[in-house]
């Protein structure tokens, strides 16, 4: 006997057109689904992440992340997304919380304005010389900006600040040393690992704003996301961690370069806690039938 299950598709970090932002799907009621067939599910959509809402008894939904290939703890675009689907779906308001892996995950909405809390930052020291960073993105090492961090606010990453929007422009990762020195080992299904490598640049495009790109490995190339939402928390994190000035405003500017432009708000008020905005728009509907 075979089962429908509703989806939504949305644009997140969407700017004034419709097709701008980064693409989600939303399995709308997942209480049924096992693990193993919401990664198919994820491979088969093949976005960057796939949702699914299952009920929580600590927080307005439970939500899993997976990308094609493996589950996320956290992941930005993801979280303002379901969100926008939580409150049309069981009525939640405009204020409500996410149960993820990473924890509860307050969010807040005004129209189709969505804006998360992420965890306060922590931070590690980057191993690999700055010369070796400029090479692993195609720079040289006037190009990079003062120090380059592993931040955590719910994803770990690599942040690496640069000394212009020029230089954002020109980054070309190469993919052995994209793998070799930013990656994670991380703990997967049983007993098994998995490496994820990945890197988050970005430089002041002026008073209040920046541009970012945000590079992951994926089967040996090197791939480019339209909008990061855990990067731009992780940028707030990185604020907060070298003592830049607080509070800060910043508009995000990120997936010119693949050709879906988004736009993000990341805020860090002056008790250091971060926040990060996007528009939501939902494209279309359907079932699938397993």
């Amino acid at each position: 006997m075979m089962n429908d299950y509703r989806f939504r598709i949305l644009n997140v970090f969407a700017r004034e057109d419709r097709l701008s932002g980064n693409p989600l799907a939303v399995f709308e009621d997942a209480g049924s689904l096992d693990e193993t067939t919401m990664q198919a599910l994820a491979l088969q959509f093949n976005l960057s992440e796939t949702t699914f809402i299952l009920p929580s008894t600590v927080a307005t939904a439970r939500v899993r992340i997976f990308t094609p290939s493996f589950e996320m703890p956290f992941a930005g675009h993801p979280t303002l997304g379901t969100a926008h689907v939580v409150r049309d779906c069981l009525r939640g308001g405009d204020s409500l919380s996410l149960e993820m892996r990473a924890g509860i995950v307050p969010v807040t909405a005004r129209a189709d304005r969505w804006t998360l809390q992420a965890k306060a930052p922590r931070t590690r020291e980057v191993a690999a010389p700055r010369d070796v960073l400029a090479a692993m993105l195609g720079l040289t090492t006037a190009d990079l900006g003062t120090t380059p961090l592993w931040v955590d606010t719910g994803s770990e990453q690599l942040v690496i600040p640069l000394t212009s929007t020029e230089a954002v422009v020109r980054c070309a990762p190469d993919p052995a040393l994209l793998l070799r020195h930013a990656s994670l080992d991380l703990p997967g299904p049983g007993s098994a690992r998995s490496v994820r490598a990945m890197a988050y640049v970005w430089s002041r495009a002026g008073e209040h704003s920046v541009s970012t790109r945000f590079f992951f490995s994926k089967h040996g190339a090197v791939v480019e996301d339209p909008g990061t939402g855990s990067a731009c928390a992780n940028l707030g994190g990185w604020l907060v961690a070298t003592g830049a000035a607080r509070p800060q405003s910043l508009t995000v500017a990120q997936g010119e370069a693949v050709g879906r432009p988004c736009q993000l708000g990341l805020d860090v008020d002056a008790d250091g806690r971060i926040f990060v905005s996007g528009r939501v728009l939902e494209l279309g509907r359907g079932t699938i039938r397993l």
